[in-house]
């Protein structure tokens, strides 16, 4: 999560609300296919402390979407399995770069103001040195004479 405190009562997309019964008929399956689903790994709902199932919002979307590779697509149930461990995989990935991103961004950050501050205590009574091109003339001395 993002380390805030959430209201205990507040509703979201993962919170398990509905029974199975309100599950099967959400997603338009039989509530033995939701039952198998689960037993597959599938689809996962959290459970009461009688060990009941509760499926969330995102389980119902995550059935519909496993009924339509399904029926739609052809896809057996191991391959739709693979297809969702591989998004949850791109998902976690997804979800690192970004606090890598953030990381290297502070960072950055930090490194200019440091870079800053480094600039601001430099002396100003110096006069920076710029390396003079000399020309490529010859010249000869030759001492006077007397006389």
């Amino acid at each position: 999560m993002d380390g805030r405190r959430r209201n205990p009562y507040e509703l979201t997309d993962e919170t398990p609300v509905y029974v199975i019964s309100v599950a099967a008929q959400l997603s338009g399956l039989h509530p033995q296919t939701l039952r198998q689903y689960d037993r597959l790994g599938l689809v996962s709902p959290d459970r009461t402390a009688g060990r009941g199932r509760r499926y969330s919002a995102r389980d119902i979307e995550l059935l519909r979407q496993v009924q339509a590779l399904s029926q739609d697509e052809g896809i057996n149930l191991a391959g739709i399995k693979r297809i969702i461990e591989l998004e949850n995989q791109v998902a976690a990935l997804q979800q690192r770069v970004a606090e890598l991103s953030a990381a290297v961004e502070g960072a950055a950050m930090a490194m200019r103001q440091r870079e800053a501050q480094v600039h601001a205590s430099y002396r100003r009574d110096l006069v920076p040195y710029t390396d003079v091109q000399q020309a490529s003339a010859l010249v000869v001395w030759r001492p006077k004479r007397d006389g």
